[in-house]
């Protein structure tokens, strides 16, 4: 009987999930019902999914809307007609233009007029699926209408948006947020009736029952309306199922290329590889999933064929057929890829690849999948209210000043202090937050269907341009829409940066083929800087964390890197097991500790559970969990699972096989809270191995065309470390740094021979435009002069000349920075515009005779600060304090456990909270010589010696050692003082 429901979809409108409804339609006794949220269709899907349980009819429609302004309800009478719906409220929604008053003729829906919009237009014609609808409150009117004869067409339209008070203020406090105007400002015409609710059944028949007709006719309507998707485990893929023209085509191509591309691979391929081949081939057919790898070697041969480095991660990289054929380049021969994770008949969902690509060339890549698919969209998320936004939306609505608002948003405040008003905000601050607020992006899920898009949702045109659906990953994967991961990461964009500036700044070089893998595994010198934790700059491989464990590690191969990628996540690091491993590693004697069975079944990883595929084969192999039950614990612990009922009946049969088996009850637990502790952070092997890739073609990089692979890493916004930091790694690389230059820079870094000019996008107050005319103007015209030169053909300001001059950007003029300041004030007449006019004629400039103005480093290096951020010299230049005598980086190992002093300059800081509740930090430095030494700051010394930004410190302490990896323990530090600024003396 309810024709006009609203969840919290209808975005700042609704006040409750389209769970809650279907519990309301429950206990109201309701046993159909539609929800029609207002332009919007996402909770369509899981609110037909869930009416199953509610054992409810779900009819499904869009309440159709010009702001607050109700239009028309569409209900769909079917799948396609839910399709017509979406095309015609997308079609709006793209080109952003209103909707029309009078609803358009579509074969397989119905719209319901509002009687007050009725008699609004004097609509006298109706089509066969035109209807009025009729509210409670206007039952009222209908006596006196010209409609009342329409006796076929009237139909109940009690819209449903609250269910309470509490509801109504939370929904008036909705839509003052979305009007962003004060409540007490907020218009009538905004909001919803306070009496759209619902009623209980018979309580609604009884208002009606002066007009049986009305009733039949709601009742009739709703019988017409059949949505069917099917969920869970019955589900079926809705991905395009054919690549070519038909399925035995598709496979026999997906055969083809694995023949033609299985020696590019294996050189000699044995008995193994093509005994994997054939089980995979088999496999992927019977589970239909040919089409699935079809495509990702579509996009990523475009990818190819276009220049672009790719990489494939996710299960999929489990799959030697993947492999073959250059979706991923991780062979699952040579790391024992764990097959089942990969596919296996309890998996109904298809493999699943992360395809990687440089960020700049991701969007290219996406458009062509537009461009090459038919029915293609983005995923979409919900963007929810979180406690300080809804806090600070809450706050303005109720007029609060922006002090109380902070304080509140902040939560620094007591309840028994707040006046009435705050207390109001916080109440319903708490109902509103986690209501989704607004539709977003998903990072990189793709969808590519055999039916069109909009038969499952109405899509949205955010800013790049992609139509993108309105639900999550969540429900689309139970309708059988699975996504297609399509990423952008700044690594890959290093690496094809380096490949370009090699060839600029070394043509004499061939070109490099950075798919060689096997060959880099193979480098010695490549593992050297792997062992000595020299890997700054490269993917992955280059924070203090992992430089230090690769040092304890002793890492020098493929397979070492595979392994520290992975027991670096908190959840191998949390249950011990993370020292245990390195134990084993550098004392094989100590791996006949390892529990047999264990050991075993995990005999690469010393019987230790490092990856998520070993979590599959310990509750296989040690706890008899058939694969299905086994991926239920994988899945249970990557968060990727709905009912915690099923984790917990896994557990206890994990347990009670563990008993049958007749396993001591602490191996089994100990066991079991191995599994338990990896709580979504474990890796699959295969990721681990992908990212190990491509870690190895940046190592390469690195280690053969260092300077060119810095200048790559500080144009795509550096790492995990700062800008600084890498332009020191240059250095110590031997490279020549120079402050950007108006003859030489461009807008990023650049390099010539070993000489490096930073970009002028360093210079922070240097505007985008002045920059654009510069290089513009030296590229069609030359390199500049002189100042006046430059000033003739340049229209640039004072203020934008001053930063160039004092950055030192006219130093081939071998004048003085304060002399060109000078002139360049008498040249420009201190012109306050931001701004001059191109002039027609060079005018002859006027020499001016200067007293002499010399410039010392000590002032560039301040000015180098505040224009670039950092100095270009060597900090410990500039310390004005004494040095006494200290020890250096390199030399930590000879003072194990004695107390010493190190002077660094600061390169990274973070927090820690320890076991112990209490917040110790660390901190990583380098010495005078460009080595590094990490520090830890017990809570004792954090509050009590802090570390105050960038600078050269005093830091003492005793050395502790770890699988000979030093570290210093904090006694006590002290910043540096620095020589004074000589530009305040002026």
């Amino acid at each position: 009987m309810y024709t006009n429901c609203h969840s919290y979809y209808s975005l700042r409108y609704g006040t409750f999930s389209e769970v809650d409804l279907l519990k309301l339609a429950k206990e109201n006794g309701v046993t159909t019902l539609a929800l029609t949220d207002i332009n919007n269709t996402s909770a369509c899907l899981n609110f037909v999914r869930k009416s199953q349980v509610f054992n409810i009819k779900p009819v499904i429609g869009i309440d159709f809307r010009n702001g607050a302004k109700q239009l028309y309800v569409g209900l769909a009478s079917n799948n396609l007609g839910f399709q017509e719906l979406n095309d015609f409220l997308s079609q709006h929604a793209h080109s952003k233009t209103e909707l029309p008053e009078i609803a358009p003729v579509l074969k397989e829906t119905c719209f319901i007029y509002p009687l007050e919009r009725v008699m609004q237009l004097e609509k006298k014609v109706f089509h066969d699926n035109e209807f009025i609808g009729v509210s409670i409150a206007e039952l009222k009117k209908l006596p006196f209408s010209n409609y009342k004869s329409y006796t076929n067409k009237l139909v109940i339209q009690q819209q449903v948006t609250i269910r309470n008070k509490r509801d109504f203020n939370a929904h008036r406090l909705l839509r003052a947020i979305d009007n962003n105007t004060l409540l007490s400002k907020l218009q009538k015409t905004e909001e919803c009736d306070e009496h759209d609710i619902m009623l209980s059944l018979g309580d609604l028949q009884n208002l009606y029952a002066e007009y049986p007709h009305i009733i039949s006719n709601t009742e009739k309507l709703l019988d017409r309306c059949h949505i069917n998707f099917v969920f869970g485990k019955n589900r079926v893929s809705q991905n395009q199922s054919i690549y070519l023209n038909s399925k035995e085509e598709d496979y026999q191509f997906l055969v083809k290329l694995c023949n033609d591309n299985l020696y590019k691979r294996y050189s000699k391929p044995d008995a193994k590889v093509k005994s994997r081949l054939e089980t995979e081939l088999k496999t992927i057919r019977q589970m239909d999933f040919v089409s699935y790898f079809l495509i990702n070697y579509d996009i990523v041969s475009y990818s190819k064929n276009k220049g672009y480095v790719h990489v494939g991660r996710g299960s999929g990289a489990n799959s030697i057929v993947a492999y073959i054929i250059g979706i991923t380049d991780v062979d699952p021969i040579e790391l024992d890829l764990y097959f089942e994770r990969f596919i296996n008949p309890f998996r109904a969902s298809p493999p699943d690849f992360d395809i990687d690509f440089s960020w700049k060339e991701r969007e290219d890549v996406t458009n062509y999948i537009f461009k090459r698919f038919k029915n293609v969209s983005l995923l979409a998320t919900y963007n929810t209210f979180k406690y300080r936004a809804v806090v600070r939306e809450l706050g303005k609505v109720f007029g609060l000043p922006k002090e109380e608002i902070d304080k509140l948003s902040a939560d620094k405040h007591g309840h028994k202090k707040l006046d009435e008003i705050s207390q109001l905000v916080l109440k319903y601050g708490d109902l509103i937050k986690g209501f989704p607020n607004h539709l977003s992006v998903h990072s990189c899920g793709v969808l590519i269907l055999d039916k069109p898009i909009h038969y499952y949702s109405a899509t949205n045109l955010p800013p790049k341009g992609f139509p993108t659906v309105q639900f999550d990953m969540i429900i689309a994967e139970d309708v059988g829409v699975f996504k297609f991961d399509i990423l952008g990461q700044r690594g890959l964009a290093k690496i094809k940066d380096t490949i370009d500036i090699v060839r600029y700044n070394r043509p004499e070089l061939p070109p490099i083929d950075i798919t060689q893998v096997e060959k880099f595994k193979n480098d010695p010198n490549i593992n050297a800087l792997l062992k000595q934790g020299k890997a700054i700059g490269a993917y992955y491989v280059e924070s203090p964390a992992m430089r230090g464990l690769m040092q304890k590690l002793q890492t020098q191969d493929y397979i070492g890197l595979v392994a520290a990628s992975s027991i670096i996540r908190p959840g191998v690091s949390s249950s011990g097991m993370k020292k245990e491993f390195i134990i084993r590693q550098r004392y094989p004697e100590k791996r006949k500790e390892a529990n047999p069975i264990l050991l075993e079944i995990m005999p690469e990883t010393y019987g230790i559970m490092v990856y998520q595929e070993d979590v599959l084969k310990v509750a296989n192999k040690f706890a008899g969990l058939d694969l299905g039950e086994a991926d239920v614990l994988r899945r249970g612990m990557s968060g990727k699972f709905r009912s915690r009922a099923e984790f917990t009946a896994v557990e206890d049969k994990f347990i009670n096989n563990c008993k049958a088996r007749g396993y001591p009850d602490a191996l089994t637990f100990e066991v079991w809270n191995q599994i338990k502790s990896f709580a979504g952070y474990a890796f699959a092997k295969g990721h681990s191995a992908s990212y190990a890739v491509e870690s190895y073609q940046s190592l390469y990089l690195k280690c053969y065309f260092p300077l060119e692979f810095m200048v790559a890493v500080l144009n795509n916004g550096g790492g995990f470390y700062s800008p600084e930091h890498y332009i020191h790694e240059a250095r110590m690389c031997g490279g020549i740094i120079e402050a950007p230059c108006v003859n030489n820079s461009e807008h990023p870094n650049t390099i010539s021979g070993k000489t490096i000019y930073l970009g002028f996008g360093y210079l922070k107050s240097l505007e985008i435009l002045t920059i654009k005319r510069l290089l513009t103007e030296r590229q069609f015209n030359g390199r500049f002069k002189s100042l006046d030169d430059f000033i003739d053909r340049v229209s640039i300001s004072i203020e934008q000349l001053t930063i160039l001059i004092r950055i030192n950007a006219f130093r081939f003029t071998k004048q003085p920075k304060t002399e060109l300041l000078w002139q360049a004030i008498f040249k420009l007449n201190a012109n306050k515009a931001k701004t001059t006019q191109s002039k027609l004629f060079r005018p002859k400039h006027k020499q001016f005779h200067l007293p002499s103005l010399k410039t010392t480093w000590i002032e560039d290096a301040y000015d180098q600060m505040e224009l670039l951020g950092f100095s270009l010299c060597n900090y410990f230049d500039l310390v004005s304090d004494i040095l006494y005598d200290h020890i250096k980086a390199k030399t930590m190992n000879l003072y194990v456990n004695k107390i010493v002093l190190l002077y660094g300059v600061l390169v990274n800081t973070r927090f820690h909270k320890g076991s112990n509740g209490k917040r110790m930090r660390f901190c990583t430095f380098v010495d005078q010589e460009g080595n590094y030494f990490d520090t830890v700051h017990f809570h004792n010394v954090v509050e009590k010696y802090p570390i105050n930004g960038l600078g050269v410190y005093a830091c003492c302490g005793k050395i502790s050692e770890e699988f000979g990896f030093c570290s210093l323990d904090i006694q006590w530090t002290k910043k540096l003082s620095l020589l004074p600024d000589p530009r305040g003396e002026n």
